[in-house]
């Protein structure tokens, strides 16, 4: 008897697809289905919030240019409710567009025009980023000093004896980090082990969790004590085992 949500591994993903152009839903589900996924949709930003709640879609295809409730609102408000992966659909050459919409917690995004192979690919690699195929920790709880736990078994990091969620890329790159504390582990190495290797050029997504990452998890974010930056090269995770063991 199956006792999660996905019943058989051969269940179907869910993708809510927001668009306000017909013709551009009928393109992304054609393709989308070809590919073995299930396909909602939603045709404005409310629509959009209406169905994260009650579809529970795994990913969302998010629009940026919708009329009366923008993608960049729809982003905002279901960030207060939902850790959803979404990537956002942006206009070709609008690069604040997508640093904006990386800031404000989609996971990934693809420019019109895109094909259905850039597309798909893209659709996948942030799914693979859900899913946790590290291998599981020795212990639930991993202590780094008396003010920093993380949960794994939760994806939560307790900080200051509060519990703060940790999404799927957060949590993804806060286990690589930890698993080398007191190494500096280049951006090249955190792009293919936490987005894939396809992201291996893409550094500003690294910089851009770590900032999440501190934002949660350290006293002073621009005076980091965990997490610290090797200028040119990449990150280090304090030695925390180190300092434990010499604390007794």
């Amino acid at each position: 008897m199956a006792s999660s949500k996905r019943s058989t591994p051969r269940e179907k993903q869910r993708v809510l697809v927001v668009d306000d152009e017909p013709r551009m839903i009928t393109f992304i589900r054609m393709n989308l289905e070809l590919e073995g996924f299930q396909v909602v949709e939603a045709h404005d930003g409310l629509g959009a919030l209406e169905a994260i709640r009650t579809q529970l879609p795994d990913l969302v295809l998010l629009d940026v240019m919708m009329p009366r409730l923008d993608g960049f609102e729809v982003l905002r408000m279901l960030r207060e409710f939902s850790t959803v992966s979404v990537i956002m659909l942006t206009a070709k050459g609008e690069e604040d567009d997508r640093v904006r919409g990386l800031e404000l917690g989609a996971d990934d995004y693809v420019t019109k025009p895109f094909s259905p192979r850039e597309l798909i690919s893209r659709v996948r690699a942030v799914l693979r980023r859900t899913e946790i195929t590290t291998s599981a920790p020795e212990s639930a709880v991993l202590k780094i000093d008396d003010r920093l736990s993380i949960d794994w078994n939760r994806r939560e990091v307790i900080v200051a004896g509060e519990r703060l969620k940790l999404r799927p890329t957060e949590y993804r790159l806060l286990y690589h980090l930890t698993e080398n504390a007191g190494w500096t582990v280049p951006h090249e190495q955190l792009l293919a082990k936490v987005w894939g290797y396809e992201y291996r050029d893409e550094t500003h997504y690294v910089r851009l969790y770590v900032n999440y990452l501190r934002e949660k998890i350290e006293e002073d974010p621009a005076n980091p004590r965990y997490i610290l930056t090797e200028r040119g090269v990449g990150y280090r995770f304090v030695d925390f085992r180190r300092e434990l063991e010499a604390g007794g």
